[in-house]
């Protein structure tokens, strides 16, 4: 498979927000913007709460669709009590638009109150998939990552169990989540992997990271962090702050535009419940960041490896 690059958008998407990074072919046959969003935050700030308010979730959704985001990233799990990033995104985007890409995530389990549970064996894979489908009022799933657990060293099993529901027409495309070299490997070798969803941002970075990137480059397969701020809140590092002062940005506007300029096949999906912090992050995708920026951050990230 040969790189994927990014493209322009179309002329008639060109002037919305979330297409000034371009787009990505994702499997080969679903074009996306490059700015996507992330619903982890929808339901809740943090797994424990306390709960945002739906009404306001909901408004957050259909603005990052008129503001051209095609890509929603998501996840069965991400709830807090009663409700559910599956069920808002259905209530404020269903019936999907054409060209609306949503992927989603199965592997880890909690139960009603929140604990994790177990990984999921295959027919718990199985159930979570007719889950996805009728949660989000679909026949057939974009994209199903499977999210390894910490406890699983090998995905094998588990992927060839999403790769059958692949075959009979539930699943479109197939990702991995939070893998190792090895593990995209054991992946690779049983059925096509379009997206590797790992954490990777500006301070958290490492070599494995790097070369996962640049396989995921190489073949066309798009590389979409999670926690591209961090996770802990945006840090307030000094070169952070004066690449941030050049350009009239932020700090986290910087570390996403940071991450679209490392390869055409890195995808962004910051999350939010925020209508600011929504048009903030979206705004990202228009920054452009200059060799010397560029150059003052790496030296950033190297010193923090």
């Amino acid at each position: 498979m040969t790189t994927t690059p990014a493209s322009p958008a179309s002329p008639a998407n060109a002037a919305l927000p979330a297409n000034a990074a371009g787009t990505f072919l994702l499997g080969g046959d679903l074009p996306v913007s490059r700015m996507g969003f992330g619903a982890m935050k929808l339901p809740s700030r943090d797994w424990e709460g306390p709960a945002c308010d739906p009404e306001q979730s909901v408004r957050v959704l259909r603005r990052a669709v008129e503001l051209g985001v095609d890509h929603i990233d998501t996840a069965w799990f991400y709830f807090f009590r009663d409700v559910s990033a599956h069920g808002l995104i259905r209530r404020a985007l269903h019936p999907y638009r054409d060209g609306l890409v949503i992927a989603t995530k199965v592997g880890p389990g909690r139960d009603p109150e929140g604990r994790w549970l177990d990984p999921a064996d295959r027919e718990a894979l199985r159930a979570a998939v007719h889950r996805d489908l009728r949660e989000l009022g679909v026949d057939r799933l974009d994209v199903v990552h499977l999210r390894r657990m910490p406890s699983q060293s090998s995905i094998a099993e588990p992927f060839a169990a999403l790769a059958e529901l692949r075959e009979e027409g539930l699943i479109r495309h197939l990702g991995v989540s939070n893998v190792t070299e090895a593990q995209l490997a054991e992946a690779e070798a049983i059925a096509p992997v379009v997206t590797v969803q790992n954490k990777f941002s500006l301070l958290e970075r490492t070599a494995e990271q790097d070369r996962l990137l640049a396989h995921c480059t190489a073949r066309g397969i798009a590389f979409v962090p999670f926690y591209p701020l961090g996770g802990s809140g945006v840090p307030d590092h000094p070169a952070l702050r004066r690449v941030a002062e050049r350009h009239g940005a932020t700090r986290a506007q910087v570390m996403v535009a940071w991450l679209l300029a490392l390869s055409p096949s890195v995808l962004a999906i910051p999350g939010t419940s925020s209508p600011a912090h929504l048009e903030e992050n979206i705004a990202a995708a228009a920054l452009r960041l200059s060799p010397a920026d560029l150059a003052e951050l790496e030296k950033l990230t190297a010193s923090d490896k």
